[in-house]
């Protein structure tokens, strides 16, 4: 076979590659050990929740510090696929402000993905 037939066979087996590795999802498995079911559209924790908390100069800067402390606890404990809190169900948030005018949030959800 020569230079050019090789290099086309090469070509052709990388392109076989690349389009048949599928993409890989960011799932540990640990959401199994936990009682799911489907809601709209999504797959769910049915009783299980996950906390966070955070704090800012303003509430929405609480607010968010208190969800990237959800998203990072749960993509640590069920990886990335159930870390996003905008699929979450059962959302629930309680803020509070301090003396010095600080604020504290506390959010709640169950999973979802």
């Amino acid at each position: 076979m020569s230079a050019k037939g090789i290099f086309k066979a090469l070509a052709a087996a990388a392109g076989l590659c690349a389009v048949s590795v599928p993409a890989v999802a960011d799932d540990t498995g640990f959401a199994y050990t936990h009682d799911l079911r489907r809601e709209g559209g999504k797959t769910c924790f049915t009783d299980h929740y996950h906390y966070g908390s955070g704090n800012g100069a303003t509430k929405a800067a609480a607010q968010k510090d208190a969800v990237g402390s959800w998203v990072s606890f749960t993509d640590f404990e069920y990886g990335s696929d159930w870390a996003r809190f905008s699929r979450a169900a059962s959302k629930g948030i309680s803020c509070n402000r301090s003396g010095s005018g600080a604020f504290d949030c506390q959010i709640e959800a169950r999973p979802c993905k």
